[in-house]
């Protein structure tokens, strides 16, 4: 069952920091980008910047038409073996970008895989934090959670963003019953072994529902799940890519997910 943490302060940049053994610990971020130019270099010095000597990046571009891919490339030229750029050649949605990605990662021997927006609304500094909170708990999925005590949303966001927020994680955890307070969440860190659990290449959504998608079968194949608490950010350059048909799909795909999983069960490959 998953299993919520208590509050925690908001971690200082400069004083994260994991035993030597976990900092080595071979961690993948895959961040799928589309139209990120601005916000990726500042993003990549961040993480590389942490002291987790075991940290990669793998960008997962979608042929962004701002250059965002070439912006990549100069970055792993600056930080060789630790940046890496799958180029994609069309959008087909956030959730195709990250099978790929954490199918890749994977493949390259990543021992625990992050998903992680690159706009900046996911802190790096939590980035020690959930992988300190998984190798002490033995978890196969650590979340970076909004809604246990301690997690805060951006302050810019309205009363109406907040609430329809909170009601969409209410209707997705009483539709899946998966007991998490954030199944819409991004900013998860896997298990390698959770990843292939998860059998990507099957998942069904293409967009933001796959986060809820692949935390329901994370669940149902009996891997536990924390939930640590961040102060989730607005994204401080470019615009957002949660559109009306991006809405309605994460609506209809709960259901979709419920009823589509009782037809065919999948055998239960956690711990």
């Amino acid at each position: 069952m998953p299993s919520p943490s208590a509050a925690a302060p908001r971690p200082a940049r400069d004083t994260a920091s994991l035993p030597d053994a976990w900092a080595r610990t071979a961690l993948t971020v895959v961040m799928p980008t589309y139209n990120e130019a601005e916000n990726l270099p500042r993003m990549t010095k961040d993480l590389m910047d942490l002291g987790l000597e075991g940290l990669r990046l793998l960008v997962v571009d979608d042929n962004s038409p701002d250059g965002t891919g070439q912006v990549a490339e100069r970055l792993a030229e600056q930080y060789p073996g630790r940046v890496d750029v799958l180029h994609r050649t069309a959008k087909e949605g956030l959730g195709k970008a990250y099978a790929a990605g954490m199918n890749r990662a994977v493949e390259d021997g990543a021992e625990y895989v992050l998903q992680m927006d690159a706009d900046g609304s996911h802190p790096v500094e939590y980035v020690p934090q959930l992988l300190g909170g998984a190798l002490s708990a033995g978890a196969g999925l650590v979340i970076g959670s909004r809604y246990v005590c301690g997690g805060r949303l951006a302050p810019e966001w309205g009363l109406h963003r907040r609430l329809l927020s909170r009601w969409a994680n209410r209707y997705v955890s009483g539709v899946l019953r998966t007991g998490l307070r954030d199944t819409t969440a991004g900013f998860v860190l896997w298990r390698a072994d959770a990843v292939r659990a998860a059998r990507l290449d099957e998942v069904r959504s293409s967009g933001y529902s796959f986060q809820v998608e692949l935390k329901y079968q994370a669940v149902r194949n009996g891997f536990t799940a924390l939930e640590i608490p961040i102060h989730f950010e607005e994204r401080q350059i470019g615009a957002s890519k949660m559109s009306m048909a991006v809405q309605v799909e994460s609506a209809i795909m709960p259901w979709r997910i419920r009823f589509g999983s009782l037809s065919t069960p999948r055998q239960r490959a956690g711990r």
